[in-house]
């Protein structure tokens, strides 16, 4: 939606907007509450908005606190400011936030040495706490209870009241909720005799000290005036909390979100403040951002078909997306045998898209848990295409990233070329530590490359946002995007989690793994509010793709496994014509989905028996005689023995379909419709024997 720096302080910030998105950034002073689909443009709405309130002198930048909930997109929104020629206005995250916050009032609060902040890794607290209850100490248990622990504290809910709450929400827990409660009660106390803070506290101790104490809230609310929350929908009670103690009695608010991308839930989130901001602020400004200026309509038509079988969805949630782009492919949809085979299909994939100049970088493949990645990962590489793992090594902790960064700190103290262009001066220096005019083959020196021409691709971008910006700017970038783990774009497919890939978009989108038992995750059908989180998880990953959109699954999780899974339920009636046969015994197991087109000369099928053989009528017969033959007499023989009509058993036109198609194995057996799991579990062995006999094996 627009990214030259220099062009955009040139015009005014309200230019280039659409209606709604112009309503947004240029309502008064007040509540505001922007109900933002997916690729509606809602960072550069707010972003206008602030930078129209500072121009427009309604508030100085300094008086603006703009959070949200991931560095990446505070990092984001800072440079969009900045771009907009805003300086001085505060783009955090909460926890960010609140912590410089607590750090500037606790010598007044508490007075003495200030308490250290855990890094990030609880575990050993909860180890210790644990290990004092005589619990159980390995690694997972560990991380479940560090994650109960978590969503306790983002919930407002002490250890005396975790039993009941965990009951009520339908948790699903480790350990027995007393037990929990006891061991969430001593954690706190070890962390406390240690004098630590973990990531949950920085909320809680800030919102105590505006809470309770008068003269901190003053003069905190006197220097922040103007509040924007991004991402409004993941908002948890902490977070609302503490918002609320930054008001005051104000409403100087603007809430931007989408409930339908509403992901987050397990750790505490919820769309209620979203949904009910009009009743809090009735006279607020409400906008409705629909324009969907990110996906080719054919995407985001599938996006909606999705989302609008949603059950219980409010009505401040029913958002429907309007392409704004030209016509693109249709989405893709694969079943494949097993995840192995799923894997090299979507490596084939990419390479096609890669020859056909979609940038590898504008590439991903999205998965509902971590331990997918893995088998794209083996496939990618047996590819030769490089990738990269969202939430793997970070950018800014590689060797050649610190290697080059030292060497551009090196050229910056020495005052070396200070007259020379930044993007000049960056190439210069990085050619000294690798960067090359031509890339590498490939391997370990085309990523370190890659790495370094990002370096230079960013000092482009801050030489564009900012004139004359020198090597002493570009590094303090760099130091605030290292902060904020906001790195620049490297060469590379990106294999990430559908959660770690929110927020982001890519030209090409590969969605895999959509099994019942993945995708929705099997812990959900216990809970009927888990399995609508999942389906806009989901939804989430849908919208991530501007063009190029394919969806798979596969049958079995390894090769020679029984293709007994089923394709995820958040396909049904969304699915291409030839995907909609099969799966009609009802029993939970699934027939594999018939491609409806001729196998012999790639025509649509019509009517049941086409389908079932799998060739148009004006196509001749491979049927193989003698083995038709072999398997009427296996029929009769069945249904002597189990004493039922032959029908039963199968119909002519099934044996008449196995004969013409001789399957090898399960997989070939279910894609004849009228085999069934069942059928498969009762025949499958007889048939396939049958089959090997007529084909001499």
């Amino acid at each position: 939606m627009g990214s030259g720096g220099t062009s955009n302080r040139s015009r005014g910030p309200l230019d280039g907007l659409d209606p709604e998105q112009r309503a947004a950034a240029s309502a008064p002073r007040g509540p505001v509450c922007v109900l933002a689909g997916a690729g509606t443009g809602k960072t550069r709405t707010i972003t206008r908005r602030i930078a129209h309130l500072v121009c427009s002198g309604q508030v100085s930048a300094g008086q603006v606190l703009a959070v949200t909930f991931t560095s990446r997109a505070a990092g984001e929104l800072r440079s969009r400011l900045r771009q907009l020629g805003v300086e001085g206005a505060q783009a955090r995250t909460f926890h960010a936030a609140a912590l410089r916050q607590l750090r500037y009032f606790w010598p007044r609060i508490v007075g003495d040495r200030q308490w250290d902040l855990l890094d990030g890794n609880k575990l050993r607290l909860v180890a210790l706490a644990a290990t004092r209850m005589r619990l159980p100490t390995e690694a997972e248990l560990l991380r479940d209870l560090a994650g109960e622990i978590e969503w306790a504290k983002a919930s407002l809910v002490g250890p005396e009241d975790y039993p009941s709450v965990a009951a009520r929400s339908r948790r699903d827990l480790p350990l027995g909720a007393e037990d929990i409660a006891r061991l969430y009660r001593t954690y706190e106390a070890v962390k406390n005799e240690q004098q630590l803070l973990d990531f949950d506290d920085l909320l809680l101790h800030t919102t105590a000290a505006l809470e309770e104490h008068p003269g901190v809230a003053e003069e905190f609310r006197d220097r922040y005036r103007c509040f924007v929350v991004d991402e409004y929908q993941d908002i948890t009670p902490a977070q609302q909390r503490l918002l609320d103690a930054w008001l005051g009695s104000r409403d100087d608010l603007t809430v931007v979100g989408d409930a339908n991308q509403t992901i987050y839930s397990f750790g505490g989130a919820s769309p209620r403040p979203l949904l009910d901001f009009t009743r809090r602020f009735p006279e607020a400004t409400v906008v409705r951002l629909e324009r969907d200026y990110r996906s080719t309509p054919q995407v985001v038509a599938l996006a909606n078909r999705v989302i609008s079988s949603a059950r219980g969805r409010p009505a401040g949630s029913r958002l429907e997306l309007v392409g704004q782009r030209r016509d693109g492919p249709q989405p893709r949809f694969a079943e494949y045998e097993d995840e192995q085979a799923e894997a090299a299909a979507v490596a084939s994939r990419i390479k096609e898209l890669l020859e056909a100049g979609v940038p590898a970088s504008e590439i991903a493949v999205l998965f509902r848990v971590n331990a997918q990645s893995e088998a794209y990962e083996q496939a990618l590489s047996d590819a030769a295409i490089p990738y990269l793992v969202r939430g793997g090594e970070r950018f800014f902790a590689r060797p050649e990233v610190r290697q080059a960064v030292a060497a551009l700190r090196k050229a910056a103290s020495a005052h070396v070329d200070q007259e020379a262009e930044l993007v000049t001066l960056v190439r210069r220096v990085l050619t000294r530590v690798g960067l090359t005019d031509r890339p590498p083959a490939g391997g370990a020196a085309k990523e370190k490359w890659d790495a370094l021409l990002a370096l230079v691709e960013l000092a482009e971008e801050l030489g564009t946002a900012k004139d004359s910006a020198t090597l002493t700017d570009f590094l303090a970038e760099l130091d605030q995007r290292a902060a904020a783990q906001h790195p620049p774009t490297v060469d590379g497919v990106t294999l990430a989690s559908l959660h770690a890939a929110k927020g982001l978009e890519w030209d090409a989108v590969f969605l895999v793994g959509l099994a019942e038992g993945t995708l929705p995750i099997q812990h959900a059908d216990a809970n009927p509010d888990a399995i609508e989180e999942e389906r806009r998880l989901f939804y989430v990953g849908i919208t991530r793709a501007r063009e190029h959109l394919s969806l798979s699954w596969a049958l079995s999780r390894a090769p020679g496994r029984r293709a007994n899974r089923r394709r995820s339920r958040f396909l049904h009636g969304v699915l291409p014509q030839e995907f909609t046969v099969g799966n009609r015994n009802g029993s939970g197991r699934r027939n594999a989905a018939l491609k409806a087109r001729c196998r012999l000369c790639d025509r649509p099928l019509v009517g049941t028996m086409e389908v079932k053989l799998g060739r148009c009528g004006s196509c001749p017969s491979e049927v193989d005689e003698g083995l038709l033959a072999r398997l009427k007499d296996w029929r009769a023989r069945r249904a002597r023995e189990l004493n039922v009509p032959a029908f039963v058993v199968f119909t002519d036109a099934t044996l008449l379909a196995i004969a013409e198609q001789r399957p090898t194995d399960d997989r070939g057996l279910v894609s004849i419709s009228g085999i069934g799991a069942t059928k498969l579990d009762r025949f499958g062995a007889d048939v396939l024997a049958v089959v090997r006999e007529c084909d001499g094996r």
